[in-house]
């Protein structure tokens, strides 16, 4: 008898990572020679700009950045990182409450290990990144799903949330600006949120990944704008969307020092920080980029309101979003998030990724990331039109 290796409680306990599934109706559909139009995983198609690319060559020319690096980071990044914060979110952090990260995903992931212990609660939102709740149950923690309404703007309704679950949870999970919904949120918001927070002794994970995607004059809110947020707030950024970075890894944590110690010491067992050459082109691209993100946010403006239109016409719900490149949208004929998806991909050959995989919440949308370029765009929406949704 052969042996068998069986999976861990934990292994068997997690859905299907919904971009894998993703990946592998694509692959299917490309085998048969379709012409996808691929509005699916939120991966930029625009280029890490060329001075980040030649930082990046020179650094990893030199055989001083070949070597182990530390798991805080670079002096050089965590100082250009609290000048990066200052400059574009008016918040002053020092370097030593800054830790770097193999990206966002790699930090928020971890971070539960730091301070939830097995049966503890984390709020988790619904939809929300799977990465929250993955995070948690990594650590056996019970994540409390807590619904985000479009009524409600997709802001979680903190009142409702049972006061015996708040009192016992360690962590509320937030994204602002939001993926999948493309919501935004305002400074009140982040004030009743620590507030909340303060009430109940938690600790908010804020992922401010899409923080620097935004439109028509709006900016988003850091949460340590509000007074005190310091001592119950941890706040994860990636360069990922505001640098077009995604295979590059790399992000950071600010927060207080004995919370970003902790995620530290969970890191210096688990990995071995971030390839250095990739810290020191992300320090040329935070203390140069300004620019750069002023353009990349122009192209997706240009390619929300493109997508807009098409959706008007198309008659499909959906609420315009001022952050983020994703448009989240009502399924038509009442179809669930999968039937829809699968209509679009079959009939059409345009490829998104259905609201359920985001959580229970998250059914009846679809989700389009605008990671195409417009002349795709208007071929999508040309080729939708036949579907009379």
């Amino acid at each position: 008898m052969s042996f068998v290796v069986e999976p861990s409680e934990r292994i068997k306990s997690l859905p299907t990572y919904p971009f894998v599934k993703l990946e592998q109706i694509k692959e299917k559909a490309r085998q048969e020679g379709r012409d996808l139009v691929d509005f699916g995983i939120g991966d930029p198609d625009l280029p890490t700009p060329k001075f980040i690319i030649d930082a990046m060559n020179k650094a990893i020319a030199d055989a001083e950045n070949h070597k182990y690096p530390t798991s805080t980071g670079m002096k050089a990044f965590r100082e250009a990182a609290s000048k990066f914060l200052e400059r574009r979110l008016g918040i002053k952090i020092p370097a030593g409450q800054i830790v770097s990260l193999i990206g966002s995903k790699e930090g928020i992931a971890h971070f539960p290990l730091a301070i939830v212990n097995p049966g503890d609660v984390t709020l988790v939102p619904s939809p929300a990144y799977p990465v929250y709740k993955v995070g948690t149950l990594f650590a056996g923690g019970r994540p409390y799903l807590i619904p985000l309404k479009e009524k409600l703007g997709f802001l979680p309704d903190l009142d409702a949330i049972p006061a015996r679950v708040a009192d016992q949870a360690k962590i509320l999970f937030l994204n602002y600006p939001n993926n999948p919904t493309g919501a935004v949120c305002d400074l009140e918001f982040f004030e009743r949120v620590i507030r909340f927070a303060k009430k109940h002794q938690l600790l908010v994970l804020q992922d401010a990944a899409y923080c620097d995607v935004c439109f028509d004059g709006y900016r988003a809110p850091s949460i340590f704008q509000v007074k005190g947020a310091m001592d119950y707030a941890i706040e994860f950024y990636s360069f990922s969307k505001t640098f077009n970075m995604t295979g590059w890894r790399i992000g950071f944590a600010a927060g207080a020092r004995p919370v970003v110690e902790m995620l530290a010491k969970v890191k210096s067992n688990i990995d071995s920080g971030a390839f250095q050459a990739v810290q020191c082109a992300a320090v040329t691209g935070m203390d140069h980029g300004d620019k750069a993100i002023e353009k990349m946010c122009s192209v997706y403006q240009r390619r929300r309101d493109l997508l807009c239109s098409g959706l008007d016409q198309l008659g499909l719900k959906y609420q315009k979003p001022q952050a983020t490149f994703y448009i989240w949208v009502k399924t038509s004929k009442g179809m669930s998030s999968e039937e829809m998806s699968g209509l679009l991909l079959d009939r059409a050959g345009v490829i998104t990724s259905p609201g359920s995989g985001y959580g229970p919440e998250g059914e009846g949308y679809v989700r389009f990331a605008m990671v195409v370029p417009e002349a795709r765009i208007r071929l999508a929406v040309q080729r939708l039109k036949g579907l009379k949704l």
